[in-house]
């Protein structure tokens, strides 16, 4: 029996009156780089909270490797945040600390290679960085990981067009050959590039998933054409 990287089904998830997730079931294996597409509230971020363990009350199951969420799978699996998670006080050598002393997966080695490709000095305190900068030293560290998931919320939208093709360069580098990394954005001309599939999200419900030059083929459309026209 095939172990799925992730399998969800009928998963709910409720604040108030409101479902961000209503019974959505979604299946994707390792070894590919998958777009989470849909308008903004449609879910996307939600469902990757729930995912990396930051969300714990839902109903449904979610596995991960066969494993429901919780410290075993939160192991295997590199969560990038939306939001900074790096303390402004501390240095960027300092962060790479953290990350060794957390996650016994972590590629030092890798991370600080990424740094060099980012033309960051470790010594750096992150209250001088710019956002873009910020970005760089997160993806570098969550990148760093050897997870067999990995999941990235909108990994690119805070740069500048220039610096995202530098960013999505560093997420594809050396990545583990069975990881499965799911990344969510709305800029998907710039991610079309580098994604084997996608699933597309509206009202917490998956509207659409496939291998992208499958659905290329199939509907004469580039994954951003193909957006465009489901959610016009």
């Amino acid at each position: 029996m095939t172990v799925h990287a992730i399998d969800i089904k009928n998963l709910t998830k409720k604040y108030g009156q409101l479902a961000a997730l209503n019974d959505l079931s979604l299946t994707l294996h390792g070894g590919q780089i998958v777009g989470l597409l849909g308008e903004n509230g449609c879910g996307k971020t939600t469902l990757l909270k729930v995912l990396g363990g930051a969300l714990t009350q839902y109903d449904g199951t979610v596995r991960i490797h066969g494993l429901p969420v919780g410290p075993e799978s939160k192991a295997i699996v590199s969560f990038l945040p939306d939001a900074s998670f790096l303390a402004e006080r501390d240095t960027i050598e300092a962060c790479i600390g953290i990350y060794r002393d957390f996650f016994a997966d972590f590629n030092e080695a890798k991370c600080r290679s990424l740094l060099e490709f980012f033309k960051l000095e470790p010594g750096r305190r992150i209250t001088t960085l710019s956002k873009g900068m910020r970005e760089k030293v997160q993806i570098a560290l969550a990148m760093s990981r050897d997870a067999k998931v990995f999941l990235l919320d909108e990994p690119i939208s805070g740069v500048d067009p220039a610096a995202r093709d530098v960013l999505l360069e560093a997420i594809v580098r050396d990545l583990p050959e069975d990881a499965l990394v799911l990344i969510s954005t709305h800029l998907i001309h710039d991610l079309e590039p580098v994604l084997d599939s996608i699933a597309f999200m509206r009202h917490g419900q998956i509207l659409l998933t496939g291998e992208v030059d499958d659905l290329r083929a199939e509907r004469n459309l580039s994954i951003d054409q193909l957006f465009r026209e489901v959610y016009r």
